[in-house]
């Protein structure tokens, strides 16, 4: 990781969702910090051990600043250097759970993200990639992993003006071609 000035675009060092029993259901590490995965883990129990029981959303722990979230069952970290700007890993976690939440219809939990794994791995990359943070709007995630950019997805009733005028318009020319 390159730093200039004491920052980076290099925020983040992994992303880890752990069941209710501390197992994992998907880790991605963007530095080699634990090389195999034997020590990886390691890191993961003893860090369930500190959070499992946490009523703090922060903590500092393997001289790393680890923001996380509990959902249901599950229970999702974001990693971060002992130096980095915890609210920027606060703002990161609250994204990605949201792009989670819009994804799996408000149902983030060990049974829907097992179902939709597909999905949960495609969010988060779109959200997070070599530890750089991409996207932090959920709707813009949701959207980029769903491919529902085009209006003909979106119901009527919920679509803005100007994209109803914009579908009528493809709809006629489409319509004038053939």
């Amino acid at each position: 990781m390159v730093k200039a000035q004491g920052t980076s675009l290099y925020t983040t060092k992994g992303v880890i969702i752990l069941d209710s029993e501390g197992k994992r259901m998907l880790s991605k590490y963007y530095t080699n910090d634990y090389p195999t995965l034997k020590e990886q883990k390691v890191f993961e129990k003893s860090l369930f051990d500190k959070t499992r029981k946490s009523s703090s959303e922060i903590i500092m722990f393997d001289n790393q600043i680890i923001v996380f979230k509990n959902s249901i069952d599950v229970f999702i970290y974001i990693l971060g250097s002992a130096d980095e700007n915890e609210l920027i890993l606060s703002h990161l976690l609250s994204s990605f759970y949201e792009s989670l939440s819009i994804l799996l219809k408000g149902q983030v939990e060990k049974r829907a993200i097992l179902e939709s794994f597909d999905v949960v791995v495609l969010a988060l990359d779109e959200t997070v990639d070599g530890g750089i943070i991409l996207e932090s709007d959920p709707n813009n995630v949701a959207s980029r992993v769903t491919k529902k950019g085009s209006e003909a997805d979106i119901p009527l009733s919920e679509q803005t003006v100007t994209q109803v005028w914009q579908r009528a318009q493809e709809q006629l020319a489409r319509s004038l071609l053939k």
